[in-house]
């Protein structure tokens, strides 16, 4: 069994029973102790899991909904190498629908500041960094702000993008299934990211591999209304393949 493959039984096994301790994952997975321990450590770099002693508890039990603060903490340089990725997938002199999150962050970090774009964003974090780039034109959706994320949401941000054409929406997301495409723990954001992905010609995702198998409460989304998916090379290949047939291309970093 692959590394990425015993992590995600580890993580699923957690979420569904609130705790894994290291002990009986080693029995169950017929691996060692310390090779249980590197994964635990794997997924608390993911910020997937917590470790406490003997074992490890997912982060959903202790805080509903990740913060962008600590979002941003994690995966600095697998979000910097997808965020690259994405930037590539941007036209010249686009217009851009971009979603608030720490992979929009890592995004807006790797855009060349004279960059000749139309930035449209809901993002209080990316819209002050952007305001000081020379070369982008920016608009910033107004609405109720969600201190959690530090996003516009609600009727007032959702309406301002219904007049809007966009050449591309750069998406986040906090969960993503086959079955259940994807998903986000709050009603309002759900509502935001569908509007924007309804007013771009083209729409890329950008999750880490992390977010796949996580369902939320909120749908937002099916994967056949992505185009592209950037992702991490920890995506395993056979999920990779069920995310392509269901429609968008798969890139990974």
């Amino acid at each position: 069994m692959y590394a990425t493959e015993r992590q995600q039984r580890i993580l699923r096994k957690a979420r569904a029973e609130g705790r894994v301790d290291v002990a009986s994952l080693a029995q169950n997975l017929g691996v060692a102790t310390e090779t249980v321990r590197r994964d635990l450590t794997s997924l608390e770099r993911r910020g997937s899991l917590r470790r406490v002693h003997g074992g490890a508890i997912p982060v959903e039990r202790l805080e509903v909904e990740p913060s962008l603060a600590t979002r941003s903490g994690h995966l600095t340089g697998t979000k910097r190498r997808m965020a690259a990725l994405v930037v590539d997938q941007i036209p010249a002199d686009a217009t851009v629908v971009l979603d608030s999150g720490s992979s929009a962050l890592a995004v807006v970090d790797m855009l060349p500041p004279d960059r000749q774009l139309v930035v449209i964003t809901n993002s209080i974090a990316a819209a002050n960094v952007l305001s000081t780039y020379p070369g982008v034109t920016l608009y910033m959706l107004g609405g109720r702000v969600r201190g959690l994320t530090g996003a516009a949401v609600g009727e007032w941000t959702g309406e301002a993008l219904t007049g809007v054409v966009a050449d591309v929406a750069i998406i986040g997301t906090n969960g993503m299934s086959v079955n259940r495409g994807l998903t986000t723990p709050d009603q309002a954001e759900a509502q935001v990211k569908s509007a924007m992905i309804a007013c771009a010609r083209r729409v890329v995702l950008a999750a880490d591999s992390s977010k796949v198998g996580d369902d939320h409460l909120h749908w937002f989304a099916d994967l056949g209304d992505i185009d592209v998916i950037v992702t991490d090379t920890d995506l395993p290949d056979d999920v990779a393949d069920e995310i392509r047939a269901a429609g968008p291309q798969v890139v990974t970093s």
